[in-house]
This record gives structure tokens, C-alpha cells and sequence, in this order.
């Protein structure tokens, strides 16, 4: 497929949003609103006993408040490794001193962009948040059975928790995590 036209129709500080068209050799096309999304760094921080940090806080779109992996925005200019530094000493006050990518992903490709990475970080120190101005956020850490017990009954809804916490839980050993 080869892209063939794209127009922006809406942008804002967070994302753009374009109307765009592909075509196949065959002369197959497919016309789509996109929305372009600089991607995003997922951090699950362990502490020495494993257990794992999540933030909980308001998410409008889902009108509630959710328990989740801390993470953030790739900035223009910087790598989604130093994005998930960044965020998780904005959002937790943590600072890692070991970080090994877990996986990347698409939040959701059918109509956004959004890569998201998400990393392990191990060898915490605690430091204070700096969130911003328009977060509020709350950290608690969790034990693997406290969030097994938590998807089991629909508590965690967010999906790079989802994703993250069970692809740690499947390849931990072999990655020496």
C-alpha cells in the first residue's frame, strides 16, 4: 500500500488528525481518519519484592478513575527510553537506575498511530512527583496476586496495563526480569 493523499482536519497539543487514502497496486484503496499520535512510554517500576507501582487518576475519555501503568507523551526530539525516565519521576517521583525494554505495541491501529513502548525499570530511588498541573495522581504498589484478583473481577480496564503486567508476567524469567 502506498499513501496517496493526507490531509490535516484538526490539531490540537496532543495529537493530529488527518484524512488520508492509501492505494494497492491493484488499484485496492483505503480512505481513513487518522489520528497521528507522537507515541507513548509505559514504565512498570518493580520494587525489591516485586511488587509493581500503579497510578490511578482521572481519565476523562472513560469517565472514571483508573489503575494503571504510569506513562506518558514522547516529546518531539526524544526517545521513547528517555520519554519513560521523564514520566516516571513526573508522575511517581521514582528514579531507575535499570531499565530494559519489555515491548511495543499499537494502542489501537484501525485509527490511531500511537505506538506505545513499555519498559521495566528495577533499582528505584524515590524521589517527589512534579505532575502536571492538569493531573492528579495517585501511586499505590500492588503484588502480582493483588492484580491477578484486580483484572479477574474488571478492575484494571487500561490496556498497556493490560498488556505490560501480562507480557511481564509470561517472559520474565527468560528476560531475567
Amino acid at each position: 500500500m502506498k499513501l496517496i493523499s493526507s490531509k490535516e482536519v484538526y490539531a490540537c497539543r496532543i495529537f493530529t488528525v488527518a484524512e488520508e487514502r492509501a492505494a494497492a497496486r491493484d488499484g485496492f484503496e483505503i480512505e481513513r481518519s487518522i489520528v497521528h499520535h507522537p507515541g507513548a512510554a509505559v514504565m512498570m517500576a518493580l520494587d525489591r519484592r516485586n511488587r509493581i507501582l500503579l497510578v490511578r487518576q482521572y481519565r476523562l475519555p472513560a469517565r472514571q478513575r483508573l489503575w494503571e501503568l504510569p506513562a506518558g507523551r514522547i516529546d518531539p526530539g526524544e526517545t521513547p527510553l528517555a520519554a519513560a525516565r521523564r514520566e516516571l519521576q513526573e508522575e511517581t517521583g521514582y528514579r531507575a537506575r535499570r531499565w530494559r525494554k519489555l515491548v511495543s505495541f499499537y494502542a489501537s491501529p484501525g485509527y490511531v498511530d500511537e505506538r506505545m513502548t513499555i519498559y521495566v525499570a528495577r533499582d528505584l530511588t524515590a524521589g517527589l512527583a512534579n505532575p502536571m498541573d492538569d493531573e492528579r495522581i495517585e501511586g499505590r504498589w500492588f503484588t502480582q496476586k493483588e492484580l491477578d484478583e484486580m483484572i479477574c473481577k474488571g478492575r484494571i480496564l487500561d490496556g498497556k496495563t493490560l498488556v505490560g503486567y501480562q507480557t511481564w508476567k509470561l517472559h520474565r524469567r527468560e528476560l531475567g526480569l
